[in-house]
């Protein structure tokens, strides 16, 4: 599985990480929103690049042109709640995709003790399909891989790309143990190298639900 982690190559994804990071700057609720969205914009483009194009003729108002098209049919697919903005920002570049929601979330047994359930799922048939799962935070890998699974009751796609802001070491070896290697790519902000014992990613930036929309009781 191959991991492309956009820290190794400086861009203006990493002036919007520092501020999504950033505890003076996270007040802004609104911003913090916006930059999410661009990340998920600039991460749609890079993955744009990796994908299948068909060549088709276009009339314009002097002659017919040579056009490049998308080839692939894209579902893009996220996680509720912190997912919402973050794959908006995929959904202004790939304006044409089908979409998925899935709900995850963690139910607490004791302090730092928890399972991840799986709530809601509304997706489109995935079979033959490029899906882009998209999550902000990759803290254990547990709520992305049951995503996965769950949207694999909708069929079999033929590619995957999972996108999110921040992940943590363990997450990605979590990541690659439990995706087909063949054919899936992870697409990364930045790795961190550890997660706390409540399973925060350190240095992380917090709760990216409650920095997104409020917190929560």
């Amino acid at each position: 599985m191959e991991v492309i982690n956009f820290a190794e190559h400086p861009s203006l994804i990493n002036q919007y990480m520092t501020e999504l990071r950033d505890v003076d700057i996270q007040g802004d609720m609104l911003r913090f929103r916006r930059n999410l969205e661009r990340i998920g914009e600039i991460m749609a483009y890079e993955i744009s690049r990796t994908m299948r194009y068909r060549t088709e003729q276009r009339q314009t108002p002097l002659a017919q042109a040579q056009c490049q098209v998308l080839d692939e049919q894209v579902v893009l697919g996220t996680i509720f709640r912190a997912g919402v903005p973050f794959h908006y920002g995929f959904l202004q570049y790939f304006d044409h995709a089908e979409n998925a929601f899935v709900s995850a979330y963690r139910k607490y047994k004791e302090k730092e003790n928890f399972d991840v359930f799986i709530e809601y799922i509304a997706s489109p048939r995935l079979d033959g399909k490029t899906l882009i799962i998209a999550d902000p935070m990759l803290a254990t890998g547990a709520s992305m891989e049951l995503s996965y699974r769950a949207l694999l009751t909708k069929g079999t796609p033929e590619r995957i790309h999972v996108a999110s802001v921040i992940a943590s070491q363990t997450a990605v070896d979590y990541i690659r143990s439990t995706f087909p290697a063949d054919k899936t790519t992870l697409w990364v902000g930045a790795i961190d190298p550890e997660i706390n014992t409540h399973s925060y990613i350190v240095p992380g930036l917090g709760d990216a639900g409650d920095l997104a929309y409020g917190i929560k009781e």
